[in-house]
C-alpha cells in the first residue's frame, strides 16, 4: 500500500492501535454530484474552455481537477473575454441572483444553471411570498454565495437576512402580518430551529416552507456526526474552509459531546500532534468533498497506526437529480 510522502512509515511493531469511526452519509450530495456532472458533460460536449462563475462547490481538490480538464472559473462575467461569448458559462451549485442571469442574457451568453434543485426550491418559495406581498426574512450566513443567491431573488426592501436569535430579536419589519420566513440549506439544523423559533414568538403570523429548507444531506451529515460524537477523542471534518455545511460539522460535533473538532482540506492538513494520544478517531466529509479524500486520509493513519475502520451509517442516500436538457444527451 503507498502512502503520502509525508506520513513516515512506522515499522509495525513502532505502531499503536487505533480505531476510525467513519460516518455515513458523508461526502458529495446529489447537488454537488450533479453540478460536478454538469461541467463535465459541458466539457466533452462543447470542448475547453467551458467557464464556470464562483468555485462550482467548494472544495478545491474537486475544483483544481476541473480546471485541469479546461474549465476556467472566473467571479463575474466580465471577466469572460468577449470573444468567448458564445463558450459554456455555468452558475455553480449554489445559485445566483436573478441580475446575474439578466447579464449572461444582456451579452447573449450561453448560459447552464447548476444550481441545486434545492437551492431552487428555496428561491422559488421565496419569489411567491414575495409576488404575494409577504417580506421574506432569510436564515443564513452573511456573505455566503447561496445567500447572495437568494436575497438576489426578490426586489431591495422584500428580504431581511438574519443569522442568529440575537438578530431577531432587533429585526424591524414592513409588516409582522406579512412575513415568511426562508433558510440557507447548509445551516446547522438545531440553531436554525431556535432562531426560527425565536421568529414564531416575535412573529406569531409568519408563514414557513411547505418542507424544511435545510437540505437532506445537510441534515443526514450532522446526524452522523452526533451519532459518533460522544463515542471519539476527536473529529477530522473533510472539507473546505468557505464550505458551510462542513464547518457547521465541527460545531455539531462539539456541542455534541465531542472533546475536539477540526476542519481539514486533505490528509497534508493532518496536525499529529493534535491528534495526540486519541484511541478513537471520528471521520466525516462535507458534501462537496468526494470520497478519494476519506481515503487519503485514512491511509495517512494507516502509515501510523494499526487501524481498524468502524463504518456508522444511519441511513442510506439515493436522491439524484435530473440534468439540465441541453446536456442530458451528453
Amino acid at each position: 500500500m503507498a502512502f503520502s510522502e509525508s506520513v513516515p512509515y512506522l515499522a509495525p511493531m513502532d505502531k499503536t492501535d487505533l480505531k476510525i469511526l467513519l460516518a455515513a452519509p458523508r461526502g458529495f450530495c446529489a447537488g454537488v454530484d450533479r453540478a460536478i456532472q454538469i461541467v463535465e458533460k459541458a466539457l466533452a460536449q462543447f470542448g475547453a474552455p467551458v467557464y464556470v462563475r464562483h468555485e462550482i462547490v467548494h472544495n478545491k481538490y474537486v475544483v483544481d481537477g476541473l480546471r485541469n480538464k479546461g474549465a476556467v472559473f472566473v467571479e463575474e462575467l466580465s471577466e469572460i473575454p468577449e470573444s468567448h461569448a458564445d463558450r459554456p458559462v455555468i452558475f455553480s451549485a449554489h445559485g445566483v441572483a436573478k441580475a446575474v442571469h439578466e447579464e449572461a442574457q444582456h451579452r447573449n451568453m450561453f448560459a447552464i444553471d447548476a444550481t441545486c434543485p434545492l437551492v431552487t426550491k428555496v428561491h422559488n418559495e421565496a419569489q411567491r411570498h414575495a409576488k404575494e406581498g409577504r417580506q421574506v426574512i432569510l436564515v443564513g450566513h452573511e456573505g455566503h454565495p447561496e445567500v447572495f443567491g437568494t436575497m438576489g431573488q426578490l426586489p431591495e426592501g422584500m428580504v431581511l437576512l438574519v443569522e442568529n436569535v440575537n438578530d431577531v430579536e432587533g429585526l424591524t419589519v414592513q409588516d409582522p402580518e406579512k412575513l415568511a420566513y426562508a433558510t440557507q440549506t447548509t445551516l446547522s439544523v438545531d440553531d436554525t430551529a431556535q432562531v426560527v423559533e425565536a421568529l414564531k414568538r416575535k412573529f406569531p403570523k409568519i408563514m414557513g416552507p411547505g418542507r424544511e429548507d435545510i437540505c437532506y444531506a445537510t441534515t443526514n451529515r450532522q446526524e452522523s456526526v452526533k451519532a459518533i460524537a460522544e463515542k471519539i477523542d476527536c473529529l477530522l471534518v473533510i472539507g473546505a474552509p468557505n464550505s458551510s455545511n462542513s464547518n457547521r460539522l465541527v460545531e455539531v460535533a462539539l456541542n455534541y459531546g465531542c472533546p475536539k473538532a477540526t476542519l481539514i482540506q486533505r490528509a497534508t492538513d493532518i496536525d499529529w500532534a493534535w491528534v495526540g494520544a486519541a484511541k478513537t478517531v471520528g471521520l466525516t466529509a462535507g458534501a462537496s468533498a468526494p470520497e478519494v479524500l476519506v481515503d487519503e486520509v485514512v491511509d495517512a493513519f494507516r502509515g501510523r497506526y494499526n487501524v481498524t475502520v468502524e463504518i456508522v451509517t444511519i441511513r442510506e442516500e439515493n436522491v439524484t437529480f435530473r440534468l439540465p436538457r441541453s446536456l442530458e444527451a451528453a
